[in-house]
């Protein structure tokens, strides 16, 4: 599974003119599920979005999680994170989980946020999503937590 974190000021998702999900202060996650990825990937993957240290302290230094922060996470399924990009000009899929398997993956991914923290928005899985953010920083990191055999 991969996450594309970004540290925001505020960030929403809508679908269909209709906002689903909103948040001040926190993280916007956009997650991406790869063939294979099951229960384990998920919930390390949660774990480390959540404990990943992104915001400032007293110092300004980058040494707060959102879990120290008690801060909220919008977690948004993008499947082209997953993408095949390295040749040619069309991106490629073929290491992406199915349909089923990236929904229900993305699920137990907000599930074990959810244990963590108590503000997590989400949009929805295959949905036309229009995403919008103010950007903090800008910081944004690239998270990983794949299979062992992969690894």
């Amino acid at each position: 599974m991969i996450a594309l974190i970004q540290r925001v000021a505020e960030a929403r998702v809508e679908i269909g003119g209709q906002t689903v999900g909103a948040i001040g202060r926190g993280i916007l996650a956009l997650i991406g599920v790869e063939r294979g990825d099951a229960e384990a990937e998920a919930e390390r993957l949660a774990e480390r979005v959540l404990g990943y240290r992104i915001f400032p302290d007293a110092a300004g230094k980058m040494n707060l999680s959102l879990l120290d922060l008690k801060g909220e996470i919008l977690a948004v399924p993008q499947f082209t994170l997953v993408a095949d990009t390295k040749s040619g000009t069309r991106a490629g899929f073929s290491r992406g989980a199915s349909p089923e398997q990236g929904e229900q993956m993305f699920g137990r991914f907000v599930f074990h946020l959810e244990k963590g923290v108590s503000g997590v928005k989400t949009g929805r899985f295959g949905a036309e999503m229009k995403v919008s953010l103010v950007n903090d920083g800008p910081v944004t990191f690239w998270l990983e937590a794949s299979p062992a055999k992969r690894s």
